[in-house]
């Protein structure tokens, strides 16, 4: 297998480890074993733990940046156009079906702690906002597109859309209706149920 490949195996592993684990809770030989492969091997490929979960929260940041710019490539961005914000609001739920994805993110946000790691969140959302700009949307809007995918990601990771009651269930039915079907699009591909 050319190296290339190899990295990619080992990175989509340490992603399924970290997403279970977090950055504490996940050792070089967890993710060794998840790809099996040695963990001499993955300190070779990647050096430390730590290089190695920046490696794979910055992908999860870099997808959602992907996702972002190939809406603002694909026509014509028309920041006033509630369609364009949709189309926006879809390409970011679309993500939130892969729940490793989403436990990666949350687990790079909890752990900014550690220096290196909060630096490459602060980079990422930096990155995130900067190209939500780039649609012609005021800071306020994309502050406020920003904080209501911030909230989704948080009801995922709680499981808030599972048997949530009261006001909660009020809010995750708000979150529900307000992305036209996507964000239950993304419950169902995640395995979880609502209502």
């Amino acid at each position: 297998m050319p190296a290339e490949e190899r990295r990619a195996l080992i990175l989509e592993a340490a992603t399924r480890a970290f997403a279970d684990g977090g950055y504490t809770g996940t050792s070089t030989d967890t993710v060794a074993k998840e790809a099996g492969v040695s963990q001499p091997y993955v300190v070779r490929m990647f050096g430390t733990k730590l290089d190695l979960f920046l490696a794979v929260f910055g992908r999860a940041c870099d997808r959602i940046e992907a996702a972002f710019r190939a809406v603002l490539e694909a026509q014509p961005f028309d920041p006033d156009s509630e369609d364009d914000k949709e189309r926006m609001g879809h390409a970011y739920t679309g993500l939130l079906a892969d729940s490793d994805f989403l436990h990666v993110l949350m687990h790079g946000f909890s752990a900014s702690s550690v220096p290196e790691i909060g630096a490459a969140a602060r980079d990422g959302m930096g990155r995130i906002f900067d190209t939500l700009l780039e649609t012609g949307w005021g800071e306020e809007k994309v502050r406020d597109f920003v904080a209501y995918g911030m909230l989704l990601n948080v009801l995922l990771a709680i499981d808030a859309f599972e048997g949530a009651s009261g006001p909660l269930a009020r809010l995750v039915e708000a979150c529900v209706q307000h992305h036209d079907g996507s964000v239950e699009a993304a419950i169902r591909d995640h395995g979880w149920s609502h209502g």
